[in-house]
């Protein structure tokens, strides 16, 4: 990349780049954003944001443009959101949100609107969701999930609920998870994962079950069945880490990478096969990494970029080619 960084976002555009936004160098939040084009394998500067951020999130809307939302600034956390549009390459303010926040999460709805959860505060951890209108450009709070949390997942179900699992409410590590129904705003307690954990990943099957894996630096990993609401262990990963990424792979496999252990950054990849519950290992990344992004491509590679290394943020990509052999 131009720059190296870390907490940043990256989102698959609808004409195959990548776009890169904000993160941090040193602990010091950037407003740079660049676009990966994966026919070239080059990096191009694109509009810097209204704000420097990093921790935010960032959805690509059904108009091809991309909202960023919160995120932590030097002076604390921000309630700005702001939309990139790939067109001109600029980025304008849309509305705020109804709470500033980073650490959360952002879900893209069936209906279009975009549904944010949890978070912190920087006093605490949030319970409060919010919903943002692309159509009026503006933000409305919806029910408050049943735990505050900050280092959990939000997934879109076949149905068109939001499962959000685990994470930590400041004082302990949860197991538990929660469903919201779009259609009455409300949110309503589901199966309990077997563990508690947080800085997870959780991934949707083809199937429709959710693979959740690690984090909390722990190898194992549970699926959760939306029909039952109920939850079941599967094959244990081989690495234990936490802020990995995991990527759903074209053939339905799950690619695992990277991350962090007791040991620190992890170059390790795995790959996860819904239909024997097994972890397979596969090749290293070529330089060790968390806190990064994983992105897969057209083509069905996928983008590895950014992150820290023993506290060094990195600005390095690399290509991950699930056809090549193990």
């Amino acid at each position: 990349m131009i720059e190296a960084r870390y907490g940043h976002t990256a989102t698959l555009l609808p004409d195959g780049r990548v776009l890169v936004v904000a993160g941090s160098i040193m602990g010091l939040p950037l407003a740079s954003t660049e676009l990966y084009d994966p026919s070239r394998g080059s990096w191009t500067a694109t509009g810097g944001m209204t704000e420097a951020r990093n921790i935010h999130t960032a959805t690509l809307l059904p108009d091809g443009s991309v909202l960023v939302a919160g995120g932590s600034v030097a002076g604390g956390l921000v309630v700005s959101a702001e939309v990139y549009d790939p067109g001109s390459g600029s980025w304008t303010a849309t509305g705020n949100m109804v709470e500033a926040r980073g650490g959360h999460t952002a879900t893209l709805l069936p209906n279009g609107k975009v549904l944010v959860a949890g978070g912190d505060t920087g006093t605490g951890r949030l319970a409060s969701a919010e919903l943002y209108d692309p159509t009026s450009r503006t933000w409305i709070a919806t029910g408050e999930m049943i735990e505050a949390r900050i280092g959990h997942t939000a997934t879109l179900l076949p149905n068109g609920k939001v499962l959000v699992v685990g994470g930590e409410d400041g004082r302990v590590v949860l197991a538990s998870a929660e469903l919201y129904d779009p259609g009455s705003g409300t949110w309503t307690a589901t199966g309990n994962m077997d563990g508690a954990r947080y800085f997870h990943t959780a991934t949707l099957l083809g199937g429709g079950k959710v693979l959740v894996a690690g984090g909390d630096r722990l190898p194992s990993a549970q699926l959760y069945d939306p029909r039952s609401g109920s939850w079941t262990a599967t094959g244990e990963m081989i690495k234990a880490s936490s802020l990995q990424t995991a990527t759903l792979l074209p053939g339905g496999k799950v690619l695992v990478a990277g991350g962090s252990s007791s040991g620190g950054a992890l170059a390790s990849t795995e790959r996860y096969d819904p239909g024997s519950g097994a972890w397979t290992a596969t090749r290293q990344m070529i330089e060790a990494r968390y806190y990064y992004t994983a992105t897969l491509l057209p083509d069905g590679r996928v983008l590895v970029v950014g992150g820290l290394n023993a506290g060094v943020a990195l600005a390095s990509a690399e290509l991950y080619n699930p056809s090549t052999r193990p």
